[in-house]
């Protein structure tokens, strides 16, 4: 299933299945049964119709929502290879030790908000009828170095824009890994139709304006004193590209 895919559910409890399983990232399906109190047989049949439709997967003794599959891509700059691949629950922790990392360097407060966020409801991909949400990370031997992430509003009239933020372990900084990752967060976008990316960064973060500017991304607007940092009021600077 694509993580943009319109869900469409016929019955009160199947929907009530998928968006415990899609809420909780990976859950034993006795789990799912004790606790929207299911006879284990219509259990079953929704499960069975979950599968069918595309929606959820059994992975070993636990349930999963069946996104699409991504083996990811391997690249290699200045001797070191590192691949990009779609995030999967398995990063959760390698993710928000990443993330929070690169926000305590003070110049990239969105990313910290997103760290709070997946820390908080303990999943990676989300996907149901109020918000949707898709990371991919960068990997170099199966550690988590890098990711882009996408916030997917479920509004109509917000339906072709999306809010990205991407980051680079300091360590591993300068193998173009941050612009690899962008271009697959962007390409990604574009497939699927949405028209327009945002990403808000403070004006401190010159390193990071620069890196957007040379991928074509744009200063949309600027909103004053919208940080206080360390005791600072620093602007918002508000970047955008057109996917158009």
């Amino acid at each position: 299933m694509d993580i943009t895919e319109t869900l469409t559910f016929n019955d009160k409890d199947r929907r009530d299945v998928y968006n415990y399983i899609e809420r909780h990232g990976t859950v034993r399906e006795d789990e799912v049964r004790r606790a929207l109190r299911l006879d284990p047989g219509a259990l079953g049949a929704h499960l069975t119709i979950l599968r069918r439709d595309g929606y959820v997967r059994k992975v070993g003794n636990k349930l999963q929502v069946a996104y699409q599959e991504d083996a990811g891509v391997e690249h290699e700059s200045d001797g070191m290879w590192f691949t990009i691949r779609r995030a999967d629950q398995v990063d959760l922790d390698g993710l928000i030790d990443l993330m929070r990392m690169v926000a305590q360097e003070g110049t990239y407060i969105e990313a910290e908000t997103v760290a709070d966020m997946i820390d908080h409801e303990e999943v990676v991909l989300r996907h149901n009828e109020v918000r949707s949400r898709m990371f991919f990370v960068a990997t170099v031997d199966d550690e988590v170095v890098g990711w882009v992430h996408l916030d997917l509003p479920e509004a109509e009239k917000l339906s072709h824009t999306a809010v990205l933020t991407v980051g680079v372990h300091p360590e591993h900084r300068g193998h173009d890994i941050g612009g690899r990752l962008l271009d697959r967060g962007v390409e990604w976008a574009r497939d699927r139709g949405f028209e327009k990316l945002y990403n808000s960064v403070p004006a401190t973060n010159e390193t990071a304006i620069e890196f957007l500017e040379a991928h074509g991304w744009e200063t949309e607007a600027v909103r004053k004193d919208h940080y206080k940092i360390n005791g600072d009021y620093v602007d918002e600077v508000m970047m955008a590209v057109d996917l158009r």
